[in-house]
């Protein structure tokens, strides 16, 4: 995948994450607010691969 394909799911998960948090929490599901966490630090990792990928180019 390119780098653009990676920095955008990594947006999508970050939002999904940030979504399912609120919703955990306001509902008090420390389970679905533990799993909105977790999508979140994928979106940033996805984030992070893509802009190493842009740096270093798509060929990795």
């Amino acid at each position: 995948m390119g780098e653009l394909t990676d920095k955008i799911k990594g947006n999508v998960n970050e939002a999904i994450g940030k979504v399912k948090e609120s919703i955990g929490e306001h509902q008090g599901n420390e389970k679905l607010a533990a799993e909105g966490e977790a999508q979140q630090a994928k979106g940033k990792g996805e984030q992070m691969k893509g802009s190493v990928k842009g740096a270093l180019g798509d060929d990795i």
